[in-house]
């Protein structure tokens, strides 16, 4: 995820990580998508095994906010989980600079080969058209700065993965999680890869209660948060 506080538009290139699966490392804030012990594996872990399982258990039609759509790992793994357990969900994904199909078809995520197909069909689905991935699956790209964003949608779970607090502070601090809870429903449930301890304060400031579970190989920590 981006903002207009940085220029992100240098040349992102491919590096494989330790569990096999690539993905992508930005030179200008020497930085990757997708943790380097493992992209697949951390993506899984935190987003579809902490995230979209667990809301799963007490919903079945779930709306789902990601914040940063990145390499599109995060959406086609939402896809898989939503085929193979007849779940519906509508995908929406925010970010302000999608990147081109060129750069990011090299990937190795092991996807099966129709997931390849549909994996470049959500890169090249147009800004703010839904897309009709499967018969359970709504996906649509939503073009916006986060911190400009406006809708009156309530989702039922927010991905939140925009690059560290250290390349992108205005998106962790206060006022970005207050927008995060004004837009989560009730009992709406948010997960990310940071476990930082201020970043946690400020969730529970906001009235999150806040989940430290573990994280994924190389994070001795995750969070996931529920809107009461």
């Amino acid at each position: 995820m981006i903002n207009s506080a940085l220029d992100l538009h240098g040349d992102p290139f491919i590096v494989n990580t330790a569990d096999g699966s690539d993905t992508l490392f930005h030179p200008l804030l020497a930085q990757s998508y997708h943790s380097l012990h493992g992209a697949f594996t951390e993506s899984q872990h935190v987003f579809i095994n902490n995230g979209l399982h667990f809301v799963s258990q007490m919903k079945r039609n779930i709306h789902i906010l990601e914040i940063g759509f990145g390499t599109g790992l995060n959406a086609i793994l939402s896809l898989r989980y939503s085929i193979e357990n007849k779940m519906h969900l509508c995908y929406h994904s925010l970010d302000n600079y999608y990147l081109p199909l060129t750069m990011i078809e090299g990937l190795n995520f092991n996807l099966s080969e129709s997931e390849k197909i549909d994996f470049a069909k959500l890169h090249q689905s147009e800004v703010n058209d839904e897309t009709k991935m499967s018969e359970y699956f709504l996906f649509t790209k939503l073009q916006n700065d986060w911190l400009q964003f406006k809708t009156q949608k309530k989702y039922d779970l927010i991905y939140f993965d925009a690059f560290s607090p250290e390349c992108q502070p205005n998106m962790w601090n206060l006022s970005s999680l207050e927008r995060c809870y004004s837009l989560l429903a009730s009992s709406g449930v948010l997960v990310t890869y940071c476990a930082k301890g201020q970043f946690k304060r400020d969730l529970k400031t906001v009235g999150f209660e806040v989940q430290t579970i573990p994280g994924p190989p190389g994070k001795r920590e995750m969070t996931r948060v529920v809107k009461h």
